[in-house]
Parts: C-alpha cells; structure tokens; sequence
C-alpha cells in the first residue's frame, strides 16, 4: 500500500520483472481492495505520464482529464472504471508478460474448470505452490518462452502474493479464477 511521498516504483523502466509489477500494484492499490480506482488511478495515470514524459503533469488541467479518458477507454477492457491487475499487465511492459499468458492458456470457463481438475493434482480443492509451479511451468512452455528454476519460482511466488490474500501458500478455485477474470464460473466441487 502506498505511502505518502513513497516514490512509484519502476515505472520509469522499459520493461518491468514480475517482482516489479508487484510492487507497482501494491503501490497504487493503496486501500488494498484488489482495484486501483478514483484517486488511486488519477495518482497512476499521473505519475505514468510523468514516467513517459518526464516532466509535471496538472491532474486539474482538462487536457490531462481527455488524456486520462482516452487511456481509460482503450485500457478498462470491462469497462468498470477501475484498472484491474490483468489490466495493467496490459498497460506495463511486464518481462515475458507471464501474466497475460494465463488469457492466452485459458480462453473459456469450460477450460478453467478443465485447468483446475488438470493442476488441482491432489484433488484438495485448492492449488498449492507445487501445483501453481506446474501450471506456470506448463504455460510457459505452451507460450515457447524460455525461463530457469529461478525465474519459474519468482513467477510462483508473485502469483500467490497476488491471489493468496490470507497467506496460506494455496488457491482457492475462486482465487484462481482471478487470474483469468472469468466472473461466473461455478467452483462447486471446489473449495474456495
């Protein structure tokens, strides 16, 4: 969560790492509410304008209020007037841009359900660090992208800070799904 007078991180580099886009997150999500939304995007917008620019921007001026909807109406794809994370994975030059392979991975809620079933290994109802590795392993691959054990496991680790929100080391089916943003998907034989 942001602090005041806390600088935004990275988001004056060409391309960020998944650790880095963590950070951008927590950063601007500053209520913690899973959205960066009202104030939150307006600091965001500012401070990616003043990253690419590199000069002052006037959230007051009403050049900067167009600018701001424009980016709004090519970038909240579901048009709820807030940036969700896989939102900004879309916005940020994220390395190999993992988070939106899952997309890519898994097109349909039929295919999520098939997703959970397949990774949900020991039938748990939930998947744990080795199973998300797996599946994580598996997209990439799928994707032809190249990584080491190393970068597999910072991959693992800042999709659990993401989507594990009480810290147990698992997700839930319906935690999972948010990282695919499918909205009504039934995780009934699933815990959540």
């Amino acid at each position: 969560m942001a602090n005041k007078g806390q600088q935004p991180p990275h988001l004056h580099l060409a391309e960020v790492t998944a650790s880095q886009f963590l950070d951008i997150w927590k950063h601007f999500d500053a209520d913690g509410n899973g959205y960066i939304e009202g104030k939150e995007l307006e600091n965001f917008f500012r401070e990616l304008e003043i990253a690419r620019r590199g000069a002052g921007v006037d959230p007051t001026n009403p050049t900067f209020r167009e600018k701001m909807k424009e980016f709004m109406q090519k970038f909240d794809k579901n048009k709820d007037g807030r940036i969700e994370m896989s939102e900004l994975a879309q916005i940020l030059p994220t390395e190999e841009n993992f988070l939106l392979c899952f997309r890519q991975f898994v097109s349909s809620s039929a295919e999520f359900m098939a997703a959970w079933r397949r990774y949900d290994t020991d039938r748990s109802g939930y998947i744990e660090a080795n199973e998300l590795k797996g599946f994580l392993s598996d997209l990439l691959q799928k994707a032809n992208r190249h990584y080491d054990d190393q970068k597999l496991q910072e991959y693992t680790q800042t999709i659990l800070k993401m989507f594990d929100l009480n810290g147990d080391g698992k997700l839930g089916c319906r935690r999972w799904q948010g990282c695919f943003q499918f909205r009504k998907i039934s995780c009934s034989n699933s815990r959540v």
